[in-house]
């Protein structure tokens, strides 16, 4: 059972693409991002309170326990 040409290509593929969400990520973490993907991701977690994403009350849940 070998694998052709296509498998690899199929694999390569997947690899690049998880790969590149993964430093998407801590690409964004470093720049201080706190929930990826939201449009408010910059002022989340802050004072406003103004998050449409939730992170807000969820950091406000975390901060509680």
């Amino acid at each position: 059972m070998f694998m052709t040409l296509t498998d690899w290509i199929v694999i390569g593929v997947i690899v690049l693409i998880v790969g590149g969400a993964l430093g998407y990520i801590v690409w964004a973490k470093k720049k201080g991002q706190k929930c990826i993907g939201c449009p408010d991701s910059k002022t989340c977690g802050g004072s406003c309170g103004s998050c449409s994403c939730g992170c807000h009350e969820n950091a406000e849940k975390n901060e509680e326990t």
